[in-house]
This record gives C-alpha cells, sequence and structure tokens, in this order.
C-alpha cells in the first residue's frame, strides 16, 4: 500500500471529535479514516492532566499501529494538555485543536466574544495562551460549560435541557454585549443550532473543525501524502466504550449507519 493511501487517525475522549471527522471528510473525501472514541473515560475535562496524558499517548500508539500517517486530536481538552507531549513522542504529523478566538476577535465588531468551552479547557493553559495572543483590545469571556459535551455524548443535541443550559450559560454575555460565540469543544457544534437559536441573528457562532481540516490538507499536501483519486475513502470506528451506546449515538449524529469495535486500551 502507498503511504499516501495509509489512513488518518482522530481521537476524542468521546463522540464530539466527529464534528471534526465530519469537516475532514468534507475538505478530504478520498481519505481513508481511523476514528477512537475514549467512551470509557469519557469526559476528559473531569480528569486530571496526568491521565489525560497517558491516554492520548495510548490511543496515538494505537492509531499509528493501525497505520495512521497523520493524527488529528480532536478534543479541546486532549490538545490543552497533551498536544505538545504527543509531538514529541510520535513520527506523524499532529494537529490539534485551538479554539477560534483569533478568527472570533476578527468578527466581533463591538470586539466582546464569548468562548464555550468545557472546565478542563477553560482553565488549561493552551485557551488562556491563545486569548492572550489573540484578544488585542477585544474583550473575552470564558464560559465553562459543565454538563453540555455529556448531553451530547448521550445524543441529546436539542430538547428542554440542552436550551436550558445554553441559555443559563449565555444570558450574562449576551446582555453585556457579546456579539461572537466560540464553540470551544468539539461536542458543541452538534448544539449549535441550539446556540443560534438562543443568541439569536446578530450573534455569530464560529468553532474549529473548518480550520482543523484545512491544516490537515495542508501539512498532508506538504508531504506528498495526500490520497489520489475520486474514490470515498472508508471509515473505521473503535471505542473504549460499549460498541452498542457509542454506535447508537455516532449513528444519530453522523447521519449514517456506523458499527465501532471495541478497542480497550
Amino acid at each position: 500500500m502507498a503511504a499516501s493511501d495509509a489512513p488518518i487517525g482522530l481521537f476524542d475522549s468521546g463522540l464530539g471529535g466527529l464534528s471534526v471527522l465530519r469537516e475532514v471528510r468534507t475538505a478530504l473525501p478520498a481519505e481513508h479514516l481511523l476514528y477512537y472514541a475514549d467512551s470509557a473515560f469519557c469526559p476528559y475535562g473531569a480528569r486530571p492532566p496526568s491521565e489525560i496524558r497517558a491516554r492520548c499517548q495510548l490511543i496515538a500508539a494505537a492509531l499509528l499501529d493501525r497505520g495512521a500517517k497523520a493524527l488529528i486530536v480532536a478534543c479541546n481538552t486532549a490538545s490543552s494538555v497533551a498536544l505538545a507531549q504527543l509531538r514529541q513522542v510520535t513520527g506523524v504529523p499532529v494537529v490539534g485543536l485551538v479554539p477560534a478566538v483569533k478568527p472570533a476577535v476578527a468578527l466581533s465588531r463591538a470586539g466582546r466574544v464569548a468562548v464555550l468551552a468545557t472546565p478542563r479547557t477553560a482553565d488549561g493553559a493552551l485557551l488562556g495562551s491563545v486569548v492572550a495572543a489573540h484578544a488585542g483590545g477585544a474583550e473575552v469571556t470564558i464560559l465553562p460549560a459543565p454538563g453540555l459535551a455529556d448531553l451530547v455524548e448521550s445524543g441529546q443535541t436539542a430538547g428542554p435541557a440542552v436550551e436550558a443550559l445554553l441559555r443559563r450559560l449565555l444570558e450574562a454575555p449576551l446582555r453585556s454585549g457579546v456579539d461572537t460565540v466560540v464553540l470551544g469543544c468539539t461536542h458543541y457544534p452538534f448544539v449549535r443550532p441550539v446556540v443560534e437559536a438562543v443568541v439569536g441573528p446578530r450573534v455569530a457562532v464560529i468553532d474549529s473543525g473548518e480550520a482543523i481540516a484545512r491544516r490537515t490538507a495542508s501539512v498532508l499536501a506538504d508531504q506528498g501524502g495526500l490520497r489520489s483519486g475520486t474514490t470515498p475513502g472508508h471509515l473505521a470506528l473503535f471505542t473504549s466504550g460499549v460498541p452498542a451506546t457509542v454506535g447508537a449515538v455516532a449513528s444519530t449524529l453522523l447521519g449514517e449507519s456506523v458499527r465501532p469495535s471495541f478497542l480497550p486500551l
């Protein structure tokens, strides 16, 4: 098999990274994809950084053993804690997530931005450094959103519980004049319609998925690693959780039938 025919590996603490996978499939439809949902350890935001780093190393090794030519850390929490270490110990390109603060600041008319994030990402050094580097004169408010990723992980992407949580989180920032909201967790694009309904048409809502897909394409193109041809790539899902449960939610989120394989690490 040619090196360019090797798959791209993606992983997340659960199924939120499927929002990134959707963007990668759109940008690179010919690429084969491996996705690992570490559902038995989800959410990462409730776990100590040392444990998150250990899980990320195990998952990266498993994806590399299955031939991954590049890795996408499709999880903001894992990126904030483990990205630098993964880049040191893997021999392939590793693309991580950075909350879309820079484009949000550029987009904001009022100079007021809110970032929805998991508690671990909200407290992490990566998000703080991104805000420090790119806020400029804008006011960037970080909003920890405990429980929101869990709702998505259980398959709840709409409904009273999701709407009530988002209204509670966003009410004060909206009153203060925030006009741009960053979805700082890969689970959150799946509730984007509810976010947009809560904030209204005058507030922009953005995430990092499309930018991550473009970055992956650029890195592979620079190395001559893009898969050629027009045949769609195949998708393989693995999980540390219960395959039937994970598969049911993944099928709902992706809008197609998927059957994960059990892969404990």
